[in-house]
């Protein structure tokens, strides 16, 4: 019988756009003893976990809780439980993940328009604006933080448009919660999906979500219980047509996450253990100190790229605070150095999708990875790398001008 060696994964030093590293704190709190699913103890880490998403996402929805699943599984329950067969979506698409949100309202049979602008930059709102006055779709879906791209829409203005004209705006904001702002009351979001394994600095295995009463309405139409738990005094009152899947049924997991508590699946004893830690140490940390603190490690990388001779991808104006794309020099293989990254220093990059491969690297800075010495250490070894590739760098360069500016910014809150 074939044996097997222990389970030791190597350590490294994760830069990519996610995953990144885990605080040891919510390594910590996996390991604790399990407790039934409906034990008081339990359902009472439940109903903090839902306060605490509440604060991350900014909102007094009454709906905020996990989806069990990677992020993917947050936005196909939103999607599928939002979306009938028939109804007018709209996906403005400048990046990989609007062309994902086009793919899942296809699967849900909507009938689905588009527009799309050119990866590197984003829309400007008004666009996007004009397009929903014309069309008067039903749903409007759009990616906040597109990673692919490392660019971040702007989605005030729109999120004000489609309230008035009572158009369901979902937004994918898996790469930017707990990393920047996203105030889903202020912007007028009627549902938004955040993820675990980014900003979170959680390992992948949920996805927080929270929607509106608005949203809630068109879930409620189409809410059934499935046949074993049904109540048939309760089986009244529902017009829409049946939500696809079972598993991502928001109006059933939103009463397993209620006082009914309705026996839909078994929770992710361990991963809610995780996710409830992960969001006790960001508001802990204080949303506003730790949006600072993103900025603050993307200056320094910034500085440290540009000093050492590199150039930046895309649209200055419209980056994403955790994601700094660069351009990799000509003649190099960009895969070559992400191994060397690898092996010789234990960091890793990303590379990129589509019309972008081998042409950006992507590099992360989120969460508990957004530090100073996993900053330094990678300029330093990117430099030493490139060196190996004959890339004429500025030696020394990078990791200076990093320092410089945690200089400047030890200074400024002194």
């Amino acid at each position: 019988m074939k044996t097997y060696r222990d389970l030791s994964p190597s350590p490294r030093t994760i830069m990519t756009p996610g995953p990144v590293e885990v605080d040891p704190r919510v390594l910590r709190a996996m390991s604790f003893p399990i407790l039934g699913q409906f034990d008081p103890e339990f359902t009472d880490i439940m109903n903090e976990t839902m306060d605490m998403i509440r604060a991350l996402f900014q909102t007094n929805n009454h709906w905020a809780f996990s989806v069990d699943g990677t992020s993917r599984s947050g936005i196909e329950a939103v999607l599928t439980s939002l979306i009938e067969p028939g109804d007018r979506v709209l996906v403005p698409i400048y990046g990989r993940f609007g062309h994902l949100l086009v793919e899942i309202a296809e699967r849900c049979g909507a009938e689905i328009s588009t527009m799309e602008q050119e990866w590197g930059q984003v829309f400007d709102p008004e666009q996007v604006v004009k397009r929903i006055r014309q069309e008067r779709p039903d749903i409007v879906a759009i990616v906040h933080g597109e990673t692919s791209t490392g660019r971040m829409q702007p989605l005030k203005e729109i999120g004000k448009a489609c309230r008035e004209l009572d158009v369901l705006l979902v937004v994918d904001a898996v790469a930017t919660v707990g990393g920047t702002k996203v105030a889903t009351d202020e912007w007028m979001l009627d549902a938004v999906i955040g993820g675990t394994q980014k900003c979170l600095s959680v390992p992948a295995g949920m996805a927080p979500v929270t929607y509106n009463e608005r949203a809630e309405a068109k879930i409620l139409k189409r809410k059934r219980i499935e046949r074993g738990l049904r109540d048939p005094q309760t089986e009244t009152g529902w017009s829409g047509k049946r939500i696809q899947s079972n598993y991502l049924d928001l109006s059933q997991l939103q009463d397993y996450w209620s006082p009914v508590r309705l026996n839909h699946h078994t929770e992710a004893t361990s991963m809610l253990y995780a996710l409830r830690e992960g969001l006790r140490l960001v508001l802990e940390e204080g949303l506003e100190q730790r949006f600072a603190r993103h900025l603050e490690h993307e200056a320094a990388l910034v500085a440290g790229i540009r000093a050492m001779g590199l150039t930046l991808f895309g649209d200055p104006g419209c980056k994403m605070p955790m994601v700094t794309c660069v351009n990799i020099p000509d003649g190099v293989d960009g895969e070559s150095v992400r191994t060397m990254l690898l092996h010789e220093f234990g960091i890793e990059i990303a590379s990129s999708f589509g019309s972008l491969k081998g042409k950006i690297w992507r590099i992360g800075t989120m969460g508990y990875s957004c530090n100073k010495k996993n900053v330094l250490h990678l300029l330093g070894a990117l430099e030493a790398a490139l060196l190996r590739h004959r890339v004429p760098v500025h030696i020394g360069a990078a990791s200076q001008a990093a320092l410089d500016v945690y200089s400047r910014m030890a200074n400024t809150y002194e």
